[in-house]
């Protein structure tokens, strides 16, 4: 566990940058270094990689774990190497700024997370983080000196592995901090003191929330996971916006008994109830017009064994889609089918609205700046939803917010299979750094 006090010190003074021109006066256009990016990607998967692995076998580096806490000390060096000096906030997120001519403009805001699902790839938020190191090593090597300060930021907690809460850090900035959040538990461990253990302070948990304004605008690069772009074989996609996420925390509740013993006619097989819902899920969402999806990804089934009738199932349900009001409706679908499979099954069945995450529209003037950063490059672009939630959704409500993303090679995300090209990380990376500078022209996005 790393102590607050022991990243203070780690932190340290960062090596002094060299002398800056104004932004515009450079001989040579900036770009980041590719070989750079690729390394530091192919160094990080060492951190929650399978025993024996490879940069192939991915990666398990859920959020407050060892692999988590280690990588994020790495971190710590890999950012001051960069001329910057980090910083946490209570929550755990890690920022690093470098200073702009005008410093009482906002900054602007990029970064991702390196947090994974277990069994995870190598790009979903890594690329995003290193890409945004990479902005500010190319605005030092070259010289340049923006008028806004440039803010990097390594977001805690993305994924919703931990707790059952995505995106779970950056929400906690964006001002979503409930009583009681702190201390929800998993695995054995509050949430307070898996906060303590990546140097965060839920003592002073309050102070991470940022009012709205605080930056100019924020911008992440992202893999795709999905595979619009590769099919197209177009480099850059634009984010329209980021669907809203509905999840459900369900219980099944039947009556445990002996498998071979207990006649077909009077069971409560929870199980068999659980699996009629996950089937439902599939069809109410696959019944009707549009990009909607449903989701069944976690089954807890008690007590597990061969010979004993499940008695008691936990499991999720998810919705995602762009409009709030299509979400409504197919939570209030599954509620009422949840009732028929209880009636049917001889069991009980309570659906929880645990999280939230609202849909979040990219700025049309982030999206302009993403375009023309991608046209000085000479790269063909498509504008897309996402359809996976990213800590962009949350900033959102705090400024302007846009998202760059790269193929996925094969639409794969979530999965040791998970592969973007290099040269498509370079791409994205380059698209990233055009996209900070062109909006550091503007005084308003």
């Amino acid at each position: 566990m790393i102590s607050r006090r022991a990243f203070l010190s780690m932190a340290g003074a960062s090596a002094l940058a060299s002398p800056m021109r104004v932004w515009g006066r450079a001989q040579s256009p900036p770009a980041i270094d590719a070989a750079r990016l690729r390394r530091r990607l192919e160094s990080l998967s060492t951190y929650g990689r399978p025993p024996g692995g490879t940069f192939a076998s991915g990666v398990s580096r859920v959020a407050y774990s060892v692999a988590d806490v280690t990588a994020r000390a790495w971190m710590l060096e890999e950012i001051k190497s960069a001329g910057v000096a980090p910083r946490l906030d209570a929550a755990g997120n890690i920022y690093a700024r470098l200073a702009g001519g005008e410093p009482n403009r906002p900054p602007i805001l990029f970064g991702s997370h390196i947090d994974s699902v277990p069994g995870g790839g190598n790009f979903d938020g890594d690329l995003g983080v290193m890409a945004a190191l990479e902005v500010i090593h190319a605005v030092q090597a070259a010289g340049l000196k923006t008028r806004h300060p440039l803010e990097f930021v390594l977001w805690a907690h993305e994924e919703s592995t931990a707790f059952g809460k995505g995106t779970a850090c950056s929400r906690i900035v964006a001002g979503d901090l409930k009583p009681g959040d702190l201390d929800q538990v998993w695995n054995g461990m509050r949430r307070a003191d898996a906060i303590r253990r990546i140097g965060g302070d839920p003592d002073r948990i309050e102070t991470v929330v940022r009012p709205k304004g605080s930056w100019h605008a924020y911008l992440e690069l992202h893999i795709e996971q999905g595979g619009t772009l590769d099919r197209a074989k177009v480099p850059i996609g634009i984010v329209e916006g980021i669907v809203a996420i509905h999840r459900y925390d369900v219980v099944v509740e039947g009556f445990a008994n002996h498998a071979g013993t207990t006649p077909m006619g009077e069971r409560q097989d929870a199980l068999v109830a659980a699996s009629t819902l996950v089937l439902a899920v599939r069809e109410i969402a696959a019944s009707r017009q549009g990009r909607q999806v449903g989701t069944v990804g976690r089954l807890e089934v008690e007590p597990n064994s061969p010979n004993v009738i499940p008695g008691r199932v936990a499991l999720s349900v998810e919705f995602r889609d762009l409009s709030e009001a299509t979400l409504r409706e197919l939570g209030e679908a599954v509620k009422a089918r949840a009732a028929a499979i209880a009636r049917d099954t001889k069991t009980t069945i309570a659906l929880t609205l645990a999280t939230t995450n609202p849909s979040a529209p990219a700025h049309a003037g982030v999206q302009d700046a993403i375009g023309r950063a991608a046209d000085q490059l000479g790269l063909q672009t498509r504008r897309l939803p996402s359809g996976a939630g990213h800590d962009a959704q949350m900033i959102a409500s705090l400024c302007p917010m846009g998202m760059i993303f790269v193929p996925s090679v094969g639409g794969i995300s979530h999965s040791p299979r998970e592969l973007t090209s290099w040269d498509d990380c370079a791409r994205g990376a380059n698209t990233l750094l055009g996209a900070v500078l062109e909006l550091d022209r503007r005084d308003s996005v």
